[in-house]
């Protein structure tokens, strides 16, 4: 009944929320802009945790008592800040945001006595930049909602964020995913909200990276007759369709977030942990035979990963693997809706990497290819390939040379293409 009630609350909450903001938005329903929603990237947007009385911390170092500052109800900043990330306290941050998979109910869980909750869903608040202290270092969709702000828009009204936990994915049918089922019923009701507050306009829906790919799932999970009356374009940027070799990297050797004195050995255990890195990794629809790591045992492919996964010492990862992330790679289905593609190219992107006989604890040698630096082109393409034969489905591609995966929306010229491209759909009627 305790649970019940906080529902019954937090449901009251949300309806008068959204009554104010219809309030405010009326303005804009008379206006030429169609709502538009901005879905993030892995790591695009603030999450917030809490210690309970279950948390063991890994040591001494990581009590209850560290990080110092918290709001009168224990919650702190997770990610991002600087502060946690870097040692000697790496440890203690990669020990929060680790995962478990449970057989039994098959489904991920947070740590033991780790709390976690994103911060701002419906606003872009939480996606502008990762620490509010350290706003230009820091920074990820502010200048993209900068640029949204000169066109007219405005938060809350008809501008909204979807931020999400970025460690969990989504699993094959048949599989329970409780966090991102929840996240893709939360974004259609903010699709349907932004909507009715603004006269019934269909949405927008702009994503970076794998923010893409909840969206698709979002659109294939609901109705062609839904999708018809709520979604006007999506405009996915940077989209990591069929996986990206740096997973295979993350996963093998760890990576150091991109930030300074962190040992990506450190938190390669946490990365693995993650759901949605197994969803990144290659696509064996998409590489097929491509070599993505030799060694001097063998040549893994994306047909191998399982094989791989157990000899990088991650066979804990095969059978989620497997059940829950496969069946998603398997096909990509055409929603029905118009879709624009915006990627980068001609930035150097990991291909293959190589290992000596001193294994998987050392960093590669890299050959690169083409691709936005994090994602390589033939994932960038895979929708193109795919969708080349439905004559139903409305599919653009534009290019940006040399912007990079994160650069894509930030500097002055990738932002131009991305801008242009959404007031050529506001003044687009056709499918309105």
């Amino acid at each position: 009944m305790k649970g019940l009630g906080l529902n019954l609350i937090l449901g009251m909450a949300s309806m008068a929320v959204m009554w104010y903001t219809c309030q405010a938005a009326a303005a804009a329903a008379a206006s030429n802009l169609h709502p538009l929603i901005l879905v993030p990237g892995s790591g695009g947007n603030q999450l917030e945790a809490r210690l309970t009385e279950g948390y063991k911390p890994s040591s001494l170092l990581c009590s209850r008592l560290y990080p110092p500052v918290k709001d009168k109800e224990g919650w702190f900043r997770l990610w991002f800040d600087p502060a946690q990330v870097v040692a000697p306290f790496t440890q203690c941050f990669a020990h929060r945001m680790m995962l478990y998979y449970d057989q039994i109910l098959d489904d991920y869980t947070n740590a033991p006595g780790v709390e976690t909750r994103v911060p701002s869903f419906g606003s872009t608040r939480s996606l502008m930049h990762l620490d509010p202290r350290l706003k230009r270092i820091t920074a990820y969709m502010g200048p993209l909602v900068k640029s949204l702000e000169d066109m007219g828009y405005v938060d809350g009204e008809t501008l909204f964020g979807a931020p999400y936990d970025f460690r969990y994915g989504l699993a094959g049918d048949g599989h329970r995913s409780y966090v991102g089922t929840k996240f893709i019923e939360d974004l259609k009701d903010l699709v349907e909200n932004a909507s009715t507050c603004n006269g019934g306009k269909p949405v927008i829906l702009v994503s970076h990276s794998m923010g893409g790919l909840f969206v698709l799932q979002l659109l294939n999970r609901n109705p062609p007759s839904w999708r018809q009356q709520f979604i006007k374009h999506f405009v996915a940027v940077s989209a990591p369709w069929g996986g990206a070799v740096q997973e295979v990297h993350t996963l093998a050797s760890g990576y150091a977030l991109g930030v300074p004195l962190v040992d990506p050995l450190q938190v390669r255990e946490q990365q693995r942990s993650s759901e949605s890195n197994l969803w990144l990794l290659p696509s064996p629809k998409v590489f097929d035979g491509q070599p993505l790591v030799v060694t001097p045992n063998g040549t893994y492919t994306a047909n191998d990963i399982e094989h791989f996964l157990n000899d990088i010492g991650f066979p804990e990862g095969i059978l989620p693997y497997k059940s829950r992330i496969v069946p998603l790679l398997e096909h990509f289905p055409a929603p029905g809706v118009p879709v624009t593609c915006i990627i980068g190219t001609g930035v150097k992107t990991a291909e293959t990497l190589f290992y000596d006989d001193r294994g998987f604890d050392r960093q590669p040698e890299i050959v690169y290819g083409d691709g936005d630096g994090t994602v390589n082109m033939v994932s960038l393409l895979a929708l193109e390939s795919e969708w080349a034969d439905r004559a139903n489905q409305p599919l653009e591609m534009i290019a940006i040379e040399g912007a990079s995966h994160t650069s894509i929306i930030k500097d002055e010229d990738a932002l131009n293409r991305i801008v242009d491209e959404i007031s050529s759909i506001n003044s687009y009627v056709f499918s309105s």
